[in-house]
């Protein structure tokens, strides 16, 4: 159908992570619209399927991606497949919006539940996805698309060639993540496996491997932790979060982060109240030893007004 030429023709012309991206925007897409002819897809029908996802629980932000990427099969459609549409369905259906980046922290008590049920799941990709998504703020898609070329583990670095912003970029590892990426790319699991991706799957129909499919397992350990609400762009909020809680100035953060902006960047640098009320504090304190400090100036005073009534 529609849905599997997309996935044949298109999407291989884009970088991993985005096919990743794609691949989970395109499957609930398929369930509810895959039996239906792109000529039967009506505007009213996009909009049904639009409420139902919101409905769901799903945000706003993953409802509006999956819109975008059905409007673009549609273009493709249209302009490329010459199937001889006569309109865009989707163009006219009200998008939601983006809304507002979310700021769940993960408090201490929180991580360590999560790295207990992430550490003791069968496999152990788990585990180590969400670690360095909590010491690197890389993208979910970004780390599972990761090819061993990437990661120079002699030089402390990750190079990221295609992310979503569409810039490259180069991110430092700490030592913590150092030893995460040698225990992955070690790991006896990988002598019988041929494949140059970090995190892999089981093999296709064509028998290559295909990156780690973590949402389904993900969604099973926040729940064992008890930490429904919390989401896997949740640990890279808290690791942006985290630099800027170490001092690294904002232009070394978006370095890392990938952020285009420093208003991209705003809403990652939210501080806990109590660092804030901590912080203002040491400021006053600061404030009025300094003022303390200061030499009794009244005679300087009382000797320029004469000066300044003449």
């Amino acid at each position: 159908d529609a849905f599997d030429r997309y996935e044949r023709e298109v999407s291989p012309g884009k970088s991993d992570g985005t096919r990743y991206r794609e691949r989970w925007r395109i499957a609930p897409l398929k369930e509810k619209l895959g039996d239906y002819s792109l000529a039967a897809i009506t505007p009213d029908l996009v909009a049904a399927y639009r409420d139902e996802r919101l409905e769901a629980g799903k945000s706003k932000s993953t409802v509006r991606l999956e819109l975008v990427l059905l409007g673009h099969l549609f273009n493709v459609a249209i302009r490329e497949w010459g199937l001889g549409l006569a309109y865009n369905p989707v163009t006219n259906v009200r998008k939601p919006s983006p809304g507002k980046g979310r700021d769940r922290r993960l408090d201490a008590d929180e991580e360590k539940k999560l790295l207990e049920v992430v550490d003791a799941h069968t496999n152990p990709m788990l585990g180590w996805a969400v670690r360095l998504a909590l010491l690197t703020g890389m993208r979910q898609g970004e780390i599972l698309s990761l090819r061993k070329k990437q990661v120079d583990l002699e030089r402390r670095v990750v190079r990221l060639d295609d992310t979503k912003n569409g810039d490259s970029r180069v991110v430092p590892l700490s030592r913590e993540a150092v030893a995460v990426f040698q225990t992955a790319l070690d790991h006896p699991m990988r002598k019988s496996v041929r494949t140059q991706l970090v995190f892999f799957g089981e093999p296709g129909k064509d028998k290559r491997r295909r990156p780690y499919r973590i949402n389904k397992v993900w969604a099973e350990a926040v729940k064992r932790a008890g930490l429904e609400d919390l989401r896997f762009h949740d640990l890279r909020h808290e690791a942006v979060s985290r630099f800027v809680e170490a001092g690294l100035a904002d232009q070394q953060v978006a370095a890392i982060s990938g952020h285009k902006s420093m208003q991209m960047l705003k809403r990652y640098t939210h501080l806990r109240g109590e660092d804030l009320v901590g912080a203002l504090d040491r400021v006053l304190e600061g404030a009025r030893h300094r003022s303390a400090s200061l030499p009794d100036r009244s005679d300087t005073v009382d000797a320029l007004d004469p000066m300044i009534s003449n």
